[in-house]
This record gives C-alpha cells, sequence and structure tokens, in this order.
C-alpha cells in the first residue's frame, strides 16, 4: 500500500560560507537567489522550514516572503549535522512525519527530479525510510525521509555525521539512480560558482 505522508521541506542555509567569501544561500541562479530557489522546489510540500545561522537576520526577509519558517540553530558551528536535527525535530514538532531535506549551498534540481523522488519514497514498502538521489554513483540532495529515519537521526550521538548514520541504515534507505546532475553539484568556492555559472 502506498504511504500518504505530510511532507515538510528543509533548507540547511547555517554555514558560514567562510571559503565563497559571502553567503551562499543569497547567491544570484537563474533570477533568484540559491535560497529562493531551493524554495521554489519544494513549493509542493505543506511547510517549509529553513535552518539558519548567524545570517538569519539577513535570510529572514526572504523566508519571509516565500511564506516559509526560519528556524535558528543556536551553535551553527557544531556543523551541518546539528542543523539537520533541528530542522528534523521541528518537523516533527510540527506534525509532519517526512521531510524532503536539502543544503542551500548548490543549485536547486529540476522539479521533475523532486517530483520522482517524491514518487519514489511514497511508492516504497514501509521497511524504506529514506529515498536518496544518484548520479553516476554519487548520492546527492535533496534527500528524503520518513519519521523512522529522521528519529534516527535525532538519536545518534552529536559529534555523528548524517554519512554515520546513512550507512547504519542502509538496508533501509532506497538510492534512486536520476539524470539530474545539479543533484551532486557542490558550491564551496568562488571558482565553483563560476564554473556552474559559465555552464
Amino acid at each position: 500500500m502506498a504511504r500518504s505522508p505530510s511532507f515538510c521541506g528543509v533548507i540547511l542555509a547555517a554555514g558560514t560560507s567562510s571559503r565563497m567569501g559571502r553567503d551562499k544561500a543569497l547567491l544570484p541562479w537563474l533570477g533568484t537567489t540559491f535560497l529562493e530557489s531551493a524554495m521554489q522546489v519544494l513549493a509542493d510540500t505543506e511547510l517549509i522550514i529553513v535552518v539558519a545561522g548567524a545570517n538569519a537576520e539577513r535570510l529572514s526577509p526572504v523566508v519571509d516572503a516565500a511564506g516559509a519558517s526560519l528556524v535558528l540553530n543556536p551553535h551553527p558551528e557544531r556543523g551541518q549535522f546539528s542543523s539537520l536535527r533541528i530542522g528534523l525535530q521541528e518537523v516533527l514538532n510540527r506534525g509532519r512525519d517526512a521531510a524532503m531535506v536539502t543544503l542551500v549551498d548548490r543549485p536547486a534540481p529540476e522539479r521533475e527530479t523532486v517530483r520522482t523522488l517524491k514518487e519514489a519514497f511514497l511508492d516504497s514498502l514501509p521497511d524504506m525510510w529514506a529515498v536518496v538521489p544518484e548520479f553516476e554513483g554519487r548520492h546527492g540532495h535533496p534527500f528524503l525521509v520518513g519519521r523512522e529515519m529522521m528519529e534516527a537521526f535525532l538519536r545518534a550521538p552529536a559529534d555523528s555525521t548524517a554519512r554515520d548514520v546513512e550507512h547504519a541504515n542502509q538496508q533501509r534507505i532506497r538510492y534512486l539512480e536520476v539524470g539530474d546532475p545539479l543533484v551532486v553539484c557542490n558550491v564551496d568556492t568562488p571558482a565553483d560558482y563560476e564554473r556552474i555559472l559559465n555552464g
């Protein structure tokens, strides 16, 4: 039987963007910004949660304009896993039982990719807790998680990484090959950004 969860979108945007030299969430991209394009591709979810850090004041007007919710990570220096846990806890606090999680420091994937991932999650058996996109054998974002996987992330030691939890639960994860290279496109430096802008 197909599942019918209520989805939240979760965008992790609390990083300092130190290698980029400016906030990656606000980098221009296709007439918007990385943050705005991420919110656009998650627009079919019932609620979008953006996890911010020291940049919360800068991101707040953009998040508010999209009708999304801003959640603060008070200790972004603890790393991305701390932001993931804050975002997922907020999903559960709001009574939702599935989340589509992505990072703000990358171009958003194609809308069709997001639809394909969502359909794969909905069609999966209950013993599959997550769907992760792959492109040419590399795992990417956004990934989808159900309540069981969210709870696994939240139960893990604070010094864990998302990869640690993923590896511990690999038999519960469906890896789905997609034809969208943007799912594995990372932008860490000005050179990375120039490369994707120039195609």
